[in-house]
């Protein structure tokens, strides 16, 4: 298996990696311009730029791609770093370029409703894979979500136990009602998931978080979630809802600093007003 397969691999398994490839040479140095080395997110690797310490800072720099999903520039020259050629002074200098390898990410949309069927189609168009849950088949199925990767219709336990959800995982919950809302949100929670949103007003929001708390769901896991969904824009139409939910993905994607408090203290703001 080459690299570029088990890139296609990697990312069809939802795991993160990092390519590093000797993109710039002068002089002598202990391997070839376009060389390759990867390293999988268990710290394995496959290829190589050459071995010794040079070999070992693209590893040790590609655990920090990986964690930053940005991609790095290094510099290496031989000549006055002779320690990066184990002893042997090549003359030459290297640039590798270190870039982070991730797979595509994955929106669940648990609710398949005119705010969903807008999300759906825009973050398809951000790049996001798209799968659309509901307990009721005429809401989520292909004719209704043709850009969707997957649907799924059914009771929600059953629905749950389909999904695979990652770290790379986005979950948005707008189901038709407050008990969809509380069992998705409920299990959602307790997803490695990087974005957990959910559709509602701050006082839905604090009815339901003092449901889960009194079951025993720890604060932490709720101050998880951002609700009120989506970038404040103004939006009013479920089209320009979804516009402020699906940037509010993307800035979530790309670590953006957050755009407004965590649930947690939105609650505790509400609660005092």
């Amino acid at each position: 298996m080459d690299i570029f397969s088990e890139i296609a691999r990697l990312r069809r398994e939802g795991r993160k990696a990092a390519l590093a490839t000797i993109i710039q040479v002068q002089g002598s140095i202990p391997s070839y311009e376009s060389a390759k080395i990867l390293i999988r997110d268990d710290g394995s690797i496959m290829g190589t730029v050459g071995g010794g310490c040079v070999e070992a800072e693209v590893w040790s720099v590609a655990q920090e791609v990986m964690r930053e999903e940005k991609p790095r520039r290094l510099h290496f020259n031989l000549n006055t770093q002779p320690e990066y050629d184990n002893g042997l002074v090549c003359g030459g200098s290297l640039d590798i370029f270190v870039e982070p390898i991730l797979a595509t990410p994955a929106l669940y949309l648990f609710g398949g409703g005119h705010v969903s069927l807008a999300v759906s189609k825009i973050a398809g168009l951000a790049g996001f894979d798209v799968i659309v849950s509901d307990d009721r088949a005429a809401f989520a199925n292909p004719d209704r979500f043709p850009e969707a990767v997957e649907t799924h219709a059914g009771p929600w336990a059953e629905s749950f136990q389909r999904l695979k959800v990652n770290e790379l995982s986005y979950l948005v919950v707008a189901t038709r009602g407050h008990k969809g809302d509380l069992d998705c949100l409920r299990w959602a929670v307790t997803t490695p998931a990087r974005y957990i949103g959910m559709i509602g007003s701050k006082r839905k929001l604090i009815e339901i978080s003092k449901v889960l708390e009194s079951e025993g769901v720890p604060a932490e896991k709720l101050a998880r979630v951002y609700s009120p969904i989506g970038l404040d824009i103004g939006a009013l139409t479920p089209e320009e809802i979804a516009v402020s939910i699906v940037a509010e993905l993307i800035a979530v994607r790309r670590q953006a600093p957050p755009p407004y408090p965590s649930l947690a203290y939105k609650l505790k703001a509400v609660e005092t007003t």
